[in-house]
């Protein structure tokens, strides 16, 4: 089986990729003995927030690939060195790094727009008919990727009304969802979770994403 891609927008839940999320994932997908590799664009974060205060760092300045490569242990490529037909499917971990660093949704919402490699990469991988796994806040990084492509897969945030609101407004179907399930849809094979879009312990995410990657699996396999 050929592997599958993690894209990791960075390492921090308030400017990068969700530590959590994307170590969980990887744990899933090995203990499930799916091979994948991770994938990070080439390119400089929206910002750099100091995490013990939440707040941006005046002057600072980190590249998404270099940040990602912690995550990663060093084992990462360039999202422009690969295409889609080179995976199996793909998984996108959340955390605020996704609509900052793989477009501009923290800032401009539902007139965003999109890094272009990203969006190529993840609109191929769902007309190739290839497993999506989407975690937290990126099942609204794929919705708008698949604006304008007469695709409009289920997926989930969990419950939180605005964010639910942006993803139909992009084209996609929101469906609520507790953060220790995930929810699947059939027809484009996408499994999203939300992740600590809701969770309130790393338990209840593990649960979700635990269940996204089987589900993930499921379809590898079919």
């Amino acid at each position: 089986m050929a592997k599958v891609a993690v894209i990791l927008s960075g390492c921090g839940y308030l400017d990068g990729a969700e530590i959590h999320e994307s170590v969980l994932t990887l744990l899933a997908l090995d203990r499930a003995g799916i091979s994948y590799q991770c994938l990070a664009p080439n390119i400089p974060q929206m910002h750099v927030v100091d995490h013990t205060k939440g707040q941006p760092v005046s002057g600072e300045t980190r590249n998404v690939l270099t940040e990602a490569a912690r995550i990663a242990r060093g084992e990462i490529k360039e999202l422009s060195s690969v295409s889609a037909a080179d995976f199996a499917g793909v998984i996108l971990p959340g955390g605020f790094g996704a609509a900052k660093n793989y477009c501009d949704y923290a800032t401009q919402g539902d007139t965003c727009q999109m890094n272009s490699l990203v969006q190529e990469f993840l609109v191929e991988m769902v007309e190739a008919k290839k497993p999506v796994g989407v975690i937290c806040i990126s099942p609204v990084i794929l919705a708008r990727a698949l604006k304008g492509h007469d695709i409009h897969p289920k997926l989930t945030i969990g419950t939180d009304a605005g964010t639910a609101k942006s993803i139909e407004n992009f084209g996609s179907k929101h469906v609520n969802c507790p953060t220790n399930d995930c929810v699947v849809d059939e027809a484009h094979r996408i499994v999203s979770t939300p992740a600590y879009m809701t969770g309130q312990n790393i338990a209840e995410v593990a649960a979700g994403i635990e269940r996204l990657v089987a589900e993930f699996g499921r379809f590898l396999s079919a």
